[in-house]
Order: C-alpha cells, then sequence, then structure tokens
C-alpha cells in the first residue's frame, strides 16, 4: 500500500515538473517571439571615400596666328586655343594662364631677332582693360577669354558695357576684356560647381602692329610661350 502510494506521488510530482517546464517554456516564447523566430540588428552603415580629381581632358594646342603681318604697314592677326577641363570637386575649379619669363619685359619676341619684341597688350590697374585699342604707336599682343558656359568665366574678364572686373555681362567672343600678358598666373576661368563631363574654355590672341610701328620689327616669326594651371577650389 505504502509502495503504491509512492509510485503514484512520484508519478504526480514528475507530471507537475513537466508542466511547469513547458509552461515556462511556453511564456518565454510568448514574451520573447524574436529569440525563436526571428531576430533583427540595428541599423550599420557602409561607406567609401571618392578623391577629388581634375584633369585637361582637351589641352591646349599650340596656336599660329590666321594670316602675317605686314612690319611696315600694319595689320591685325588672331588665334586661339580651346581646353577642356574635368573634375569631380562639388566646388569646382580654377584655371591661370602663366607667360614664360623669357628675359624681356615682353612675352612675345622674334625667334631669330631675340632682341625685337612686340609690346604686351596693358591691363588697366591690373585687371582687362575693356576694348582692344588700334590707337598704340608700338606693335601688341593680348588675350582674352569666353567659355561654353558663360558663368565660369573669371570676373576680372566681366563688364558692364564699358569696364572689365565689373558688372555681369560675359565675353562671348573674342570682343572686350583684354589682357596684359604675365608670368605671375593670372585667373580666367572660375567655376563653381563640378564638371565630370568636363568643361570648355578657350582663350583668344590678338597681335596688331600699326602703320610705321616704333619701335619697328625685324622680319621674323614672333613667339610668345604660355602655361595653363588648373586646380580644384
Amino acid at each position: 500500500m505504502n509502495t503504491q502510494k509512492f509510485i503514484i506521488a512520484s508519478t504526480e510530482s514528475l507530471l507537475a515538473a513537466f508542466l511547469t517546464v513547458a509552461i515556462i517554456a511556453i511564456g518565454f516564447f510568448v514574451v520573447e517571439p524574436q529569440v525563436g523566430q526571428a531576430v533583427t540588428s540595428g541599423p550599420f552603415t557602409i561607406k567609401t571615400t571618392i578623391t577629388e580629381e581634375i584633369s585637361f581632358l582637351v589641352g591646349a594646342a599650340n596656336v599660329t596666328a590666321a594670316g602675317s603681318i605686314n612690319g611696315i604697314t600694319g595689320g591685325t592677326a588672331t588665334g586661339s586655343t580651346t581646353v577642356v577641363v574635368r573634375t569631380n570637386s562639388s566646388a569646382g575649379y580654377y584655371m591661370t594662364l602663366a607667360f614664360f619669363n623669357n628675359g624681356t619685359s615682353e612675352a612675345m619676341r622674334g625667334d631669330s631677332s631675340l632682341s625685337t619684341s612686340i609690346h604686351d597688350y596693358p591691363s588697366t590697374v591690373g585687371e582687362p582693360t575693356y576694348t582692344f585699342s588700334t590707337a598704340s604707336t608700338s606693335s601688341v599682343f593680348g588675350y582674352t577669354v569666353s567659355a561654353n558656359d558663360t558663368a565660369d568665366i573669371d570676373p576680372s574678364f566681366l563688364h558692364d558695357g564699358s569696364a572689365c572686373n565689373t558688372g555681369s555681362n560675359a565675353n562671348a567672343t573674342s570682343t572686350y576684356c583684354w589682357m596684359e600678358p604675365t608670368v605671375a598666373g593670372f585667373r580666367i576661368i572660375d567655376r563653381g560647381t563640378s564638371a565630370t563631363g568636363g568643361a570648355t574654355s578657350t582663350i583668344h590672341f590678338r597681335v596688331y602692329v600699326p602703320n610705321n610701328p616704333n619701335p619697328g620689327l625685324v622680319a621674323d616669326v614672333y613667339t610668345a610661350t604660355a602655361t595653363l594651371t588648373a586646380l580644384n577650389n
């Protein structure tokens, strides 16, 4: 009789223990369903760094002015070169033009008659001069700049209809704002946005020789050497 009671009591204890464990397990999965079915972590990020680059997609080509100029009776010759700059800088880029220091105060001089040169077209207080004057008694050489996107042109080459480095009128071709060649780089382009597909600008050159120039010019080929430098803003 005692043995039977012991067996029954033991069975009841085991059953109670099993039910307790089952209830705890069911409660755990009800309270924490994500542990038993799915779990999601907090958000995380993936980063990579893209660096800035700048390059000349199309570099400046050598320029030969159209036509020759009579050394005594005078005339005008013009030429241009076009460049394309590519940059991924969100702030854009700027470009400067500098002329080689050939040992004289003039950028353009004779290839053979090194002592003979064409005067630099005079700037106006260090900024471009509005018109290209032909009143000079000496030969002169200068340049101006235009761009496919006129917003790229440096403010020095913008004008108000009578003066440069003021106003908002852009030099669409080679009409206004002529600059003196300088050994120090002079800013000609200042773009404020990226140019991943390339930004196009053109530098225009002009040589003018008056009738009976003073000083006189020896018959020769006259050359000026220049360098363009583009930098990210």
